[in-house]
């Protein structure tokens, strides 16, 4: 199994190394996220902003390295209580990139 990067936060208080307790909070963050799949990184971010208030969608974009648009989607899914989202899939049936050759019927 391919080891999972882990992002660096970007923030002011992490790049200027003024706070352990926020550096190792913003680190362990990442660390979590690291290990989810693409859908659950979006929500548990769109959650965290949601906490946040206020520029919480920016905050949460530059600790996590997840785009706002992203952030902003996970919002919109919780919000909808992840009703359009598959149980049994990560991506919704047809997304994805496409096949570049058909498979062939036996």
């Amino acid at each position: 199994m391919a080891q999972a990067t882990i992002h660096q936060c970007e923030c002011e208080v992490c790049q200027a190394e003024k706070s352990p307790e926020v550096m190792q909070n913003h680190h362990l963050m990442n660390v979590f996220m690291s290990r989810l799949d693409e859908q659950e990184r979006r929500w548990y971010a769109a959650l965290e902003a949601s906490q946040l208030g206020h520029g919480g969608l920016e905050i949460m974009a530059t600790i996590t390295g997840l785009h706002v648009n992203t952030i902003r989607r996970g919002q919109d899914e919780m919000a909808d209580d992840l009703a359009r989202r598959p149980n049994d899939r990560v991506r919704v049936e047809g997304g994805g990139r496409q096949r570049l050759e058909k498979k062939a019927l036996s």
